[in-house]
């Protein structure tokens, strides 16, 4: 397990280094003290060529784990942090030596100290986890995931990395759905990174290649039929006073308002009518921007009020369209190119309160792909859970009596804003 474990790691004697996309850093990790990581971005993009090299170059490590036994399981059911002591430890750290996630100086002692929870740290953050340096249930369920589905999983995304290796563009934009991120990309280089929230698992966020066209700043939100059906009108039988405190509006074909007491809430008539939303990124669900995008799916990227959810594991809360954090950074890069829109103007427009409507100088390449595998120039291996089941990899198929992949991942409240997503199907 030496050699392999040796092939799969990516540090030094007591210091690792790794390139990561979108929980993504580089990690300058001394085990010193597991505190005093340090992060620094990475300007490489998940679809470049330097990527796929990465990638094959991880399969082949992993294939090499593969045949020498992959690594051990850790016994569930205890969370484990600094201070515990237990054979669980131990477990734990020959399955941080055997990912690289741990030097194998480190041993395998029983007791959770300092070393183990910079190594857990690591191992969260390439699987997309919070790096809180404990071993709860969703890091757990990570770590027992058997080597040969993660094999699979590399070998699935590589094919689907290649596919974007021609010419995307000087500029662009990639919208990764397992991850739930944005980057945006000049010339080879990665200059911004954004945390997203992508599609629920029955409203899945669609891969496409796309344009952005336009912005639209303090935007109304016309509410889809498809959440008039599926959210307003449960939540008006819930509770009468829903849309007056949201600020929704309702409109007759003639365009006359309507009062919310003159539907039956108990029926389909609510779909007849049409809902909107007034202006303001306190309560409306498109927060303060709307990027719109030509598309077939009726889908776009936005601002939200419900920042909470850039914090989470968990980001697959919309009804298909993508909330991107940080979005005046994210507006900035996109009209770049548009003279006389800068920071100023942007943040200007917004706290006008107006509707203002700006087209791209130049509209945008933007890729939103389904990568839940991939590894990085600094030979880090990075994976995400399969959130869509679009891997068709199980468990079972490679060795395991687990059930189809999935990281475990449950919505918290935070998580599931009041108001419903912003979205068409």
């Amino acid at each position: 397990m030496g050699a392999a474990a040796g092939a799969l790691s990516t540090s030094g004697a007591f210091a690792a280094s790794a390139d990561m996309f979108g929980g993504q850093a580089e990690w300058k990790q001394g085990y010193e003290a597991s505190g005093r990581m340090s992060v620094q971005r990475s300007t490489t993009p998940i679809l470049s060529p330097q990527t796929v090299a990465a990638t094959e170059q991880a399969i082949a490590q992993h294939q090499a784990m593969a045949q020498q036994g992959g690594w051990p399981t850790v016994p569930t059911g205890q969370t484990l942090k600094v201070g515990s002591k237990s054979q669980a430890v131990s477990a734990l750290r020959r399955r941080l030596i055997a990912s690289g996630d741990l030097d194998a100086a480190a041993g395998s002692s029983p007791v959770f100290d300092s070393y183990v929870e910079a190594g857990v740290k690591k191992f969260q953050a390439r699987h997309g986890l919070a790096p809180t340096g404990v071993v709860a249930q969703q890091s757990l369920t990570a770590l027992n995931v058997p080597i040969g589905v993660r094999l699979k999983q590399l070998e699935t995304n590589l094919i689907r990395l290649r596919s974007y290796s021609g010419n995307l563009g000087a500029r662009y934009v990639t919208a990764n759905i397992p991850a739930a991120t944005v980057e945006t990309v000049e010339n080879g280089t990665v200059a911004t990174h954004h945390i997203a929230g992508v599609g629920k698992i029955d409203r899945q966020s669609p891969v496409m290649q796309a344009k952005v066209l336009d912005i639209n700043f303090n935007p109304f939100w016309t509410v889809p039929a498809s959440i008039i059906r599926k959210d307003l009108i449960p939540k008006m039988q819930a509770d009468s006073n829903y849309l007056t405190d949201n600020k929704i509006r309702i409109y007759n074909k003639a365009g006359q308002e309507v009062q919310p007491s003159a539907i039956n809430w108990n029926s389909m008539e609510a779909t007849n009518y049409m809902f909107r939303q007034d202006p303001g990124g306190d309560v409306n669900s498109l927060g303060f921007v709307r990027i719109n995008i030509a598309n077939p799916h009726g889908v776009y990227m936005h601002d939200t009020p419900s920042k909470g959810i850039f914090g989470d594991d968990f980001r697959f809360v919309s009804s298909g369209c993508m909330r991107v954090q940080n979005v005046r950074d994210y507006v900035a890069w996109l009209l770049k190119d548009n003279p006389g829109w800068d920071r100023d103007k942007i943040d200007a427009a917004i706290n006008s309160g107006q509707r203002v409507d700006v087209k791209l100088a130049q509209p945008i390449p933007v890729y939103w792909v389904y990568i839940t595998a991939w590894a990085t120039p600094g030979g880090l291996t990075q994976f995400r859970d399969d959130i869509y089941q679009r891997d068709g990899i199980s468990g079972a198929s490679a060795g395991s009596d687990a059930q189809p992949f999935s990281a475990g991942y449950k919505p918290t409240a935070q998580s599931q804003p009041g108001l419903p997503g912003p979205d068409d199907e």
